[in-house]
């Protein structure tokens, strides 16, 4: 039932309580893109849609902004800075013709602690994220964070950079996924040492639930035991892998993000 107030002059006027309802899209929809970087001159004015958000102007970081923010990533806590990166390359690989599945982006961040959930995948036709779990770093990478990395087989250390994901084979590890590196000298060794993402014992929630930080793999990006042959199948043949950290070495000479 409506309230009802008396105005003199104009009679009875009805205050409508679901104003409230009207008023809180807006206002989160104002929080929601007030980080949003301002896009180049030659980019589109209006946002694009977070459902096609992959085919648009690849320089236009609305787009990224807007995905972002839609798909909590922030919440996940994958960091902005890290999502960037990703979208900088996945977005020079599509104009490259480099990945066949454009669906997903898969994301490591390494700049996170082993005991977060630092595994991300993005649904890039919905805007939004289908999995966050853990995934170990190489042994010689570092203990609860990785900080040393490199592309020399027995390094047993991890790799930065981009990656397209291939067929997948059953292993000592069970089902495990090949994964191709694009970046010379950062990653394209990958298939020489053996690089693939497999499932592992020591990758499990119960060792960040009691403060440890995750065994550590010969270099591959392992996952959880319990989870891994649903991901490997989800993202297997030709889609886009990105293992981030803030090293200055690969930020400045990546040729995908300096391209």
């Amino acid at each position: 039932m409506y309230a009802v107030r008396h105005d003199k002059k104009a009679g009875p006027v009805k205050s409508i309580p679901s104003m409230k309802k009207l008023i809180l899209p807006i206002l989160m929809g104002v929080v929601c893109t007030s980080f949003t970087v301002v896009p180049p001159a030659n980019s589109p004015a209006t946002v694009p849609e977070v459902s096609n958000v992959h085919a648009n102007n690849p320089t236009d970081n609305t787009a990224a902004a807007t995905l972002y923010c839609n798909a909590d990533l922030e919440q996940a806590g994958l960091s902005r800075t890290a999502f960037e990166y990703a979208w900088k390359g996945y977005q020079y690989l599509l104009q490259q013709n480099k990945i066949t599945r454009t669906d997903l982006l898969t994301i490591c961040d390494f700049s996170q602690s082993s005991g977060q959930k630092r595994f991300y995948i993005i649904d890039m036709n919905k805007g939004a994220l289908l999995t966050n779990t853990y995934v170990a770093h190489g042994k010689n990478s570092g203990g609860e964070y990785a900080n040393k990395f490199s592309n020399t087989p027995e390094s047993l250390q991890s790799s930065l950079g981009f990656y397209v994901t291939q067929q997948t084979y059953q292993g000592e590890h069970g089902l495990s996924l090949r994964v191709n590196g694009l970046e010379p000298g950062f990653n394209d060794n990958a298939f020489a040492r053996s690089i693939v993402i497999h499932g592992a014992a020591y990758v499990d929630a119960a060792r960040a639930k009691y403060g440890m930080f995750m065994g550590r793999s010969f270099g591959c990006p392992a996952l959880p035991q319990n989870e891994s042959s649903r991901i490997i199948q989800k993202i297997k043949n030709g889609s886009c892998l990105f293992i981030y950290h803030p090293s200055k070495d690969y930020l400045q000479r990546s040729k995908i993000l300096n391209g």
